[in-house]
């Protein structure tokens, strides 16, 4: 999943920024409001951590931007301020939650799992799909007692494409996703198909799937009752 960090305070960023990564976010970072405006205008984020204090304004702004613009990233306020009205301006404009300074990063993580479970209608950390069983904390995929051998960016187009189940994602969009930011013109489909393509190998030698559809000219569906 993307991530845009918006901090500027360098330390801290730079935390939130390794943290997430070895929990397999790609992340970009914002030190200003400018900068933070111009990537999420160009960007696709998954979450958008969001600093109030910035020294060339307030974040608040940005919420109201991004909706504007009909971005669909989830938001979490990171401040030190403890004002009960930037808490409420900040969950009234669109925000997802909303966590104080100091705070621990495994808790943040812990926030980010349970907005992506509410967003898109999970009650747990699992998803069952066809006799298999993926565990989104410890990134496995399942049949009965026997593990699915996937790749890191195998489970992950994987999970993408069951969390958007029923919805056809482009190449672009799954591109995107899982590998960052990416320049239109350097972009390559043929890269994702590998992908698929591998990922429909691993997985029929436990279990049918067809419900694995390609979109022709478009990109890929996953089909769940």
């Amino acid at each position: 999943m993307n991530v845009l960090i918006v901090e500027d305070e360098q330390t801290l960023s730079r935390e939130i920024g390794i943290y997430l990564a070895k929990e397999n976010f790609t992340c970009d970072i914002a030190r200003t409001k400018r900068e933070a405006s111009e990537k999420i205008y160009v960007n696709n984020y998954d979450f958008i951590l969001l600093d109030l204090g910035l020294p060339d304004g307030d974040g608040l702004s940005l919420i109201e931007e991004a909706k504007n613009a009909e971005k669909e990233a989830s938001f979490i306020v990171l401040t030190a301020r403890g004002a009960t009205g930037d808490k409420i301006a900040g969950l009234n404009l669109g925000a997802d939650d909303y966590l104080a300074k100091p705070f621990s990063l495994p808790e943040l993580h812990s926030r980010m799992q349970a907005i992506t479970r509410r967003r898109h209608g999970l009650k747990k950390n699992t998803i069952s799909f066809y006799g298999l069983v993926m565990d989104i904390q410890n990134r496995t995929v399942s049949c009965g007692d026997k593990e699915v051998a996937l790749t890191k960016k195998e489970f992950d187009i994987l999970h993408y494409l069951l969390l958007n189940k029923n919805r056809v994602l482009t190449r672009l969009q799954l591109t995107e996703h899982i590998w960052g930011n990416i320049l239109e013109d350097d972009y390559d489909s043929n890269y994702m198909d590998v992908h698929i393509k591998n990922l429909r190998k691993k997985l029929s030698a436990f279990a049918e799937t067809d419900w694995l559809e390609t979109v022709r000219g478009i990109g890929y569906k996953v089909t769940l009752k």
